[in-house]
């Protein structure tokens, strides 16, 4: 189940009286209309990269859970053991009207340090890997794009290489995380909010 950038007291009831954890979400499209496109990224705890993307103007909703990995319907518990290989990633359904899948792509390179192999601050773990996967063959080139693009900057400024996995998202199912997961920053204003960020700007392309 998605959660849209606004919504009511039904809404609210209608995710109360769901049981979401063994439910794969993997066609965003039948939460929204035919124009808006998903995307999947990973860039260590999930609850500030969600509130980092439902802040994009253009982003009609979020959600986060589970993709990567080998076991179906992982818990939180299971896949924090580093045996499912699942890495928490947040779903972006976006409008491209609105906003462009580079626009994703830059915050997502900046929102994280992805130079750090499965670490992100004090997080540690298969979990918290950066990874990026694509819904389409044109995402596919523009995120490989950006990553050599934003590598170039990042090793100027003394960063190793980035080791963000790019795949393609269709061998993977994005298993919807527990309720409580869901816009943690919103419920939890003040909560944890760890990203290692590296402070390098995506460079502004002509």
């Amino acid at each position: 189940m998605l959660y849209p950038l606004s919504y009511g007291g039904a809404f609210d009831k209608i995710i109360s009286d769901c049981s979401c954890q063994d439910s794969p979400v993997t066609n965003p499209s039948d939460f929204s209309p035919n124009s808006n496109q998903e995307a999947y990224f990973a860039t260590g705890c999930f609850w500030g990269a969600e509130r980092r993307f439902w802040n994009l103007p253009g982003v009609v909703a979020t959600s986060v859970g589970y993709m990567g990995g080998k076991r179906p319907a992982p818990s939180y518990e299971q896949v924090c053991t580093g045996t499912t290989n699942h890495a928490e990633t947040v779903q972006v359904v976006y409008d491209p009207n609105k906003i462009s899948y580079q626009r994703l792509l830059e915050e997502f390179w900046t929102m994280h340090d992805p130079t750090s192999l499965n670490k992100q601050g004090g997080d540690i773990g298969t979990q918290y890997r950066s990874a990026i996967f694509t819904t389409s063959e044109e995402q596919m080139i523009a995120a490989i794009n950006t990553r050599e693009i934003y590598n170039d900057v990042l090793r100027k400024e003394g960063y190793g290489e980035i080791v963000t996995e790019i795949q393609d998202a269709k061998p993977h199912t994005y298993w919807l995380a527990e309720e409580y997961h869901q816009r943690y920053l919103e419920k939890n204003p003040n909560g944890y909010d760890c990203h290692s960020t590296t402070g390098v700007p995506f460079p502004k392309l002509s």
